[in-house]
């Protein structure tokens, strides 16, 4: 039986009607509990803001990799990537990024980075 391993779990979060896009002391705290609910260590957050009205990008540096954000709030709409690799799970962060965003809609897609087959 061929079993696929990979170093990494790659999730491509979207959401649509979701709130909160432009407070960025509230971002920080969604990424750092999403981190925490992996098991990831934080290395470090950076936020910017483009300002008044407009959307915020940014990365919280994990040990384990990273958890980036991009809002556009003049569309309700948030990009995010929970990658993450080692004992982590990035399927955690999911329902604690709902939360704090409140999407009416969302979709994830997973990637399996540097997957290989095994025999």
């Amino acid at each position: 039986m061929t079993k696929f391993v990979a170093p990494g779990i790659h999730l491509l979060i979207d959401f649509w009607d979701a709130q909160h896009l432009q407070d960025i002391a509230h971002i920080e705290t969604a990424l750092r509990q999403a981190a925490a609910a992996c098991g990831a260590t934080v290395l470090g957050v950076h936020l910017h803001s483009f300002g008044e009205g407009a959307g915020i990008t940014g990365v919280a540096v994990l040990a384990e990799s990273h958890i980036s954000i991009h809002t556009w709030p003049e569309i309700d709409y948030v990009a995010l990537d929970v990658f993450m690799c080692g004992a982590t799970d990035p399927h955690k962060a999911v329902p604690v990024l709902r939360d704090c965003f409140e999407p009416a809609k969302m979709r994830i897609t997973e990637h399996l980075r540097g997957a290989t087959a095994r025999q």
